[in-house]
């Protein structure tokens, strides 16, 4: 099945004459927008939320996910969870092993100092190093085990595997194993929904096989967490997961423009975050040269979108760390100097590493900036 063309973004371009460029721009009803969706969506299919900051970076933004009736957030590295825990977001989940004394060390004191903090495992050598530092705690560490469902970054790899695990967990009192994780992170962009699907399926059965086995072993799954933007519509129908880690739907992006995600509309989230920029250079017929490269886009997998203006006709290339090349599909370029480009992040989460700030905007109008807290937070 190919993918039906995105909605056109709004034409912010002309009404950000007064900032400086290049700037990361979020459309604030867009995200609003989306995270509501996503909330109702998750309520009908009774089915909890875990959003996954590791997307958006921001304090902010994980407030309006949690007051939309998540019931965690995700961070991939500890010192995202620092940055939320220290703001007074209290029930975080870190969904990648940690391993060394220095990063065994932060999480327990973020452990004291937070109501839930969730670590995951998936080898056993990472437990008696854990357990010794949870023992100075006045209640056991949550511990899920990480499965490895096809993507193979990290987790056990089979059903056998995660009861062993789980019985070396339960053999430290310091430990509480509350389930697993099996994120497939391998199947979120595959375009086709069919293909999807019978990828998701495939990585779910290797989460079911686990669960199973390990309920039949004397472990309960209180925590089943996994899945993606690219499955949102897919996972709650395998009646296995408890929640799900959903990251990029808060702004969509140009790869998941790509994806048909749901049954009933093909891109039900709009694209909410885009780079400004300005064109720097007119002296070519066939192309410009605006300010936004490659500090300002992730270039790890499509290239930006031109939203605006051109209605569509614009092409982005790369020019350089610090330039972009604006050409036109089918004829000259009509850009004059100065004039505004607004682009379609190609992919969100390490395009936002690149930037300090939010600018965020309502109906084209700058209403406030938002600092990205744990920009950077890579340890």
């Amino acid at each position: 099945m190919t993918a039906k063309a995105p909605p056109a973004a709004p034409d912010h371009s002309a009404r950000h004459a007064d900032l400086d460029t290049p700037c990361l721009v979020l459309d604030l009803d867009a995200l609003e927008r989306n995270i509501r969706l996503m909330a109702d969506h998750a309520k009908a299919c009774k089915i909890g939320l875990r959003p996954h900051a590791k997307t958006h970076k921001s304090v902010e933004i994980g407030r309006l996910q949690m007051a939309a009736g998540a019931v965690g957030l995700c961070c991939a590295k500890l010192g995202e969870a620092e940055v939320l825990a220290g703001a007074g977001l209290q029930r975080l989940l870190i969904t990648s092993p940690l391993v060394g004394d220095r990063k065994l060390d932060r999480l327990i004191a973020l452990h004291k100092a937070t109501d839930e903090i969730i670590a995951v495992t998936d080898a056993p050598g990472q437990l008696a190093p854990l357990a010794t530092r949870a023992e100075a705690a006045s209640r056991p560490l949550p511990v899920l085990i990480d499965l490895d469902v096809g993507l193979h970054r990290t987790g056990v790899t089979n059903a056998e595997a995660a009861v062993v695990l789980a019985r070396q967990i339960s053999e430290h009192r310091s430990l509480r194993l509350l389930g697993v994780q099996g994120y497939a992170g391998q199947v979120q962009h595959i375009a086709s929904l069919a293909e999807r699907q019978q990828a998701a399926a495939t990585a779910t059965s290797r989460i079911r096989d686990a669960v199973s086995a390990l309920e039949a072993a004397g472990f309960a799954c209180e925590i089943v967490t996994g899945g993606g933007t690219g499955t949102f519509d897919i996972d709650p129908g395998f009646d296995l997961f408890t929640d799900l880690q959903v990251g990029s739907y808060v702004f969509s992006d140009v790869e998941y423009d790509a994806v048909t995600l749901g049954r009933s509309s093909p891109h039900p989230f709009e694209n909410a975050l885009f780079v400004l920029s300005q064109v720097v250079s007119a002296n070519h017929d066939t192309f410009v040269t605006i300010d936004a490269g490659s500090k300002s886009f992730s270039m790890d997998g499509p290239l930006p979108r031109v939203a605006a203006p051109g209605g569509g006709a614009l092409v982005y290339a790369p020019f350089g760390d610090e330039f972009g090349r604006i050409s036109h599909d089918g004829g000259p370029v009509d850009l004059a100097l100065g004039e505004r480009v607004l682009c379609v992040v190609p992919h969100c989460d390490p395009t936002i590493n690149l930037h300090d700030t939010y600018v965020c905007v309502r109906g084209g109008n700058v209403v406030d900036t938002w600092s990205i807290q744990a920009r950077g937070a890579a340890a």
